[in-house]
């Protein structure tokens, strides 16, 4: 029962070896691996997920080989002491860090509350001085009219063109006025 020799394979496509490049900055270290992964971009790229904040090891809430009050220390008790204090000392080192970090953080969070507070005074005034300034121009628009109809009384028809005419140019500067109305921000207060 021989079997009749097949034809022979086709060779198979050998990869290249890549050439040994050593990365000398951190530049060309991520060059590399750009290209790397470019070289089959079906290939599906693992993402690492954000590594959690190292915490310490709650202390035991049952303690089980605690020595007996009439038990001398052996030579093994000094080491066990040791590792019990260097953990609690980690662990006072720990609890001060987060406290720091909570304590910078709402420091952090009263500072933007603040500068947000002067940069929403700041633009009141602004709105309010602007405010000031349309009344003004409206007051003296009016005065003018007013004038205009004391000297011409007769010629009403003509009165009533301008005053549309006034009418459109204080809309116009109104439109202006408005693009001046968002809030600025006071930076590194």
């Amino acid at each position: 029962n021989m079997a009749a020799p097949s034809a022979p394979r086709p060779p198979r496509p050998r990869k290249e070896p890549q050439p040994l490049v050593i990365p000398r900055s951190a530049a060309e270290e991520q060059r590399l691996r750009l290209e790397r992964l470019m070289r089959n971009p079906e290939k599906t790229v693992p993402i690492p997920e954000k590594l959690n904040e190292w915490a310490p090891r709650p202390p035991p809430e049952f303690v089980r080989d605690v020595m007996g009050s009439s038990a001398g220390a052996g030579s093994g008790e000094f080491h066990v002491y040791r590792h019990l204090r260097r953990r609690e000392y980690q662990r006072q080192d720990f609890m001060d860090a987060m406290a720091e970090k909570q304590r910078l953080d709402e420091e952090f969070q009263k500072k933007l509350e603040r500068n947000k507070m002067i940069a929403e005074e700041q633009t009141a005034k602004r709105r309010r001085k602007r405010q000031k300034l349309k009344e003004k121009k409206l007051q003296a628009k009016k005065n003018k009219l007013e004038q205009k109809k004391q000297e011409k009384e007769p010629d009403q028809s003509q009165e009533q063109v301008s005053s549309e005419d006034d009418e459109e140019d204080s809309k116009e500067e109104e439109e202006k006025e408005d693009d001046a109305e968002e809030p600025s921000f006071v930076m590194g207060r």
